[in-house]
Order: C-alpha cells, then sequence, then structure tokens
C-alpha cells in the first residue's frame, strides 16, 4: 500500500472555497486507489474545516521553521509528497527532499499565482499582463523544483510552456475531477416556474470574488434592477468583512447573505448566476456547482476560460456591461433559452470534467513516473540546480527564523 503525504496550507474547507473542494477531490482520487494518506498542516482549524478523520485520513499537525518537522516528515517515509500551493513547497520542499529523498514531489498550483496577480494589475492599469512579476519567479521556481505539477487549465500549460518554455513532462494537467451528473443523480432540477431572483456566490477574501461583486454592485445592478422591477440579487460567501456588508442594500434589492452552507442546493433555488468576473486564473467551482445545480449563468472570458465545450457555455460570456445586463434579461424572462443554457451546461460538465477519465490518467501516469524517477529528474536538470544548497535560500532563510525564534 503506497503512503501520500498531503502537506497543507490550511485544513481544508470544502464548503469555503473550491481550493478546499480541489484538495478533497485530490485525497478521494488516492484513498480510492487503495493508497493511505496523511494530511499535514501548519495552520489553526476552523469551524468549518472538513472533518478528515471520517475518511480514514490521518491530520498530523506541523509547525512552521521547526526542525521537529523532520522527524515527522522522516517517520512517515511517504511514497508521494503532495504540496498545497507553491508557498508550502518553499516552505518544506526542501525538508522533504532531504528526510524523504525517494518520494515523488507533487506540486498542486490550484490555480497559477503569478497569472492571477499579473491580470489583476492589469485589470488596474488597463495595460497587457506582465507574467514576469516577481510571483512568477517563485511560483515556477516550485514548478522546477518538483517532480510534477498538477495543472487545473489548459490556458494555464500554454502560458507555462510557450512564455517560460517549461517542459510539459513536469506538467499535467488535472482539472476538478467530478461524477457525471447522472451518477450523482441530478438532472432533475427545480424548474424554471420554480426559481426566482439572481445570485453570486464566492469566498469574500478572494480579489477576484471582491472585485466582482463590487462591479455588479455599482455598475451592473443598477441597470438591471430598473429592467427587472421586483427581482433581488442575492450574494453568498465565506468570511464576509464590514466592506462587503457595507454593500447590503434591502431598497435596492441586493442583499448580502453571507456563508452557503450547501452551495449546490442554494444554487437550486435561483434563476441565474451572475459572474462578471474581472480577472482571475484557472477554472471556477462556482460554475461547476452551477451545472450541478441546473443554474445557468452569464460571465465574462476570464470567468468561463478553459470551461467552454466548442465555444458553448452553460448561458453567456461577455465582458462588456450592456450585453451583460442585455443577456440577464433575457435569460432571466426567456424560459426556452433558460433552458438551453441548462442543457449546454449538463453537456460541458459531463464531457470537460469526467473523474472517471482523469483519475484513471492521472494514477497511471503517477506509476510511470515513480517507475522511472531518476531519469525524470535528470531530464529536469534545471530543477536539480535550484534543489542544490548553493540555490536553496529558502533553507537558510528557515533555519535563520528558527535560530531567530529561539532566542
Amino acid at each position: 500500500m503506497q503512503k501520500v503525504l498531503f502537506i497543507g496550507l490550511v485544513w481544508p474547507e470544502p464548503q469555503s472555497s473550491a481550493a478546499g473542494s480541489r484538495i478533497r477531490q485530490l485525497i478521494q482520487t488516492f484513498l480510492d486507489s487503495g493508497a493511505s494518506v496523511v494530511f499535514a498542516c501548519a495552520a489553526s482549524k476552523s469551524d468549518y474545516s472538513f472533518p478528515l478523520e471520517t475518511l480514514a485520513v490521518r491530520e498530523l499537525p506541523i509547525a512552521l521553521n521547526d526542525s521537529k518537522v523532520d522527524a515527522q516528515f522522516k517517520a512517515e517515509n511517504p511514497d508521494i509528497v503532495i504540496f498545497d500551493r507553491f508557498m508550502v513547497e518553499e516552505q518544506y520542499g526542501w525538508r522533504i527532499r532531504e528526510q524523504c529523498p525517494k518520494a515523488l514531489t507533487i506540486l498542486d498550483t490550484e490555480d497559477l499565482h503569478f497569472l492571477r496577480k499579473a491580470r489583476q494589475e492589469a485589470w488596474k492599469t488597463g495595460e497587457a499582463p506582465d507574467y514576469y512579476n516577481d510571483t512568477a519567479k517563485r511560483e515556477i521556481a516550485s514548478i522546477l523544483r518538483t517532480d510534477l505539477s498538477l495543472i487545473i487549465s489548459q490556458e494555464e500549460i500554454r502560458i507555462l510552456t510557450d512564455t517560460f518554455n517549461i517542459d510539459g513532462s513536469i506538467l499535467y494537467y488535472l482539472p476538478f475531477l467530478e461524477e457525471t451528473l447522472e451518477e450523482m443523480h441530478l438532472g432533475r432540477w427545480n424548474s424554471y416556474e420554480t426559481r426566482k431572483d439572481f445570485m453570486f456566490i464566492g469566498n469574500f477574501i478572494h480579489e477576484p470574488n471582491w472585485r466582482t461583486i463590487q462591479y455588479l454592485k455599482t455598475t451592473i445592478w443598477p441597470i438591471l434592477r430598473k429592467e427587472l422591477p421586483g427581482v433581488a440579487l442575492h450574494i453568498y460567501g465565506a468570511y464576509a468583512s464590514e466592506k462587503v456588508y457595507q454593500l447590503h442594500q434591502p431598497k435596492e434589492n441586493f442583499f448580502i447573505m453571507d456563508r452557503a452552507e450547501d452551495a449546490q442546493e442554494t444554487m437550486a433555488k435561483y434563476r441565474v448566476l451572475l459572474a462578471p468576473i474581472p480577472f482571475g486564473a484557472g477554472i471556477k467551482g462556482k460554475f461547476i456547482d452551477a451545472m450541478q445545480s441546473g443554474t445557468p449563468s452569464i460571465t465574462s472570458r476570464v470567468g468561463a476560460e478553459d470551461m467552454t465545450l466548442d465555444d458553448q457555455w452553460n448561458g453567456f460570456i461577455t465582458d462588456a456591461t450592456d450585453e451583460f445586463v442585455a443577456y440577464a434579461k433575457h435569460l432571466y424572462s426567456d424560459p426556452q433559452a433558460w433552458n438551453a443554457a441548462q442543457k449546454r451546461g449538463q453537456t460541458i460538465h459531463n464531457r470537460l470534467f469526467s473523474k472517471t477519465q482523469h483519475t484513471r490518467d492521472f494514477l497511471q501516469t503517477i506509476t510511470t513516473l515513480q517507475s522511472k524517477i531518476s531519469t525524470h529528474r535528470q531530464k529536469n536538470f534545471m530543477g536539480q540546480i535550484l534543489n542544490t544548497q548553493a540555490h536553496n535560500s529558502l533553507k537558510y532563510m528557515s533555519l535563520w527564523i528558527e535560530e531567530k525564534n529561539k532566542k
């Protein structure tokens, strides 16, 4: 039996973010393959942390910048180590390579942080995205140091290979892993007639979500509510702050609703998801939930990136405010258009995010890599350079912090 060690940035919260759902899916993938799974994390748990023990996953609390973790990693002696985002690889990657040199190391990027940052800056300045930022240097170094990096969208793989000349052999496309709607016994959703109002959902501390809410409040909704008087827009999300609550305006039918305990169950009550996402990266979990709840959506090009099928969408895609409002009114008011959009979402979901196909290929890739790990690492010579002591500033920074803390 193989042992898989996950090292998390935080304890997974599948009900709070797509990142939490992603980690939950990866854990389940290895459990289904017969592996034993250990989840290590230095963060504190929240009330919404997933109870990993219910999956027979052993939890391993660890510390930051503390050499005691070396003994913990060595005792675990995992066959595979998965880092939850590049910041975790920076903190623990060198320790894993020293204590568990034979372990296959995998970086789950979640989405490319440097890409999201570049697009955010471009959105602010109106200029073209600058991918060559400081975050890119750190994140790509982490990609090079690990044996395999999981990339959630084909567009991100294109940017890594075409712009940064990253060898495709250390990248692996792995989107969300979903059962088909038939396998999930979904398909008999609430009808068009039984639903009402618009909604948006997204973790409030995620900057693209926050900017989306602002755009809805200041630009889209003032126009749309005049077109559809009596219709409301409800905003759901985890970790709302005071600046979010200040947008709550019942007189304008704009409501901040806090966390949705069950995203799909909540979505199923609404007629349309509005998500004019201005920037971001990866693929968006909210649209998976929308497709699984039979809820059509309207979004931007970056929102729907790498989630369309033959240019078809679970609703409409536009970056223009006037078109967005017109599409929203049309989709909300026309049951024929609404039902057609719902059907497109079902096809996209089943074709692009098939758990059966993706997990089978992924596990086979891992088996192949483990059988030729020395050759694989030799081919990635730049990664070997980054892992030498001469270039391993992360190690010495961590040791310096540890000594500083002792004093």
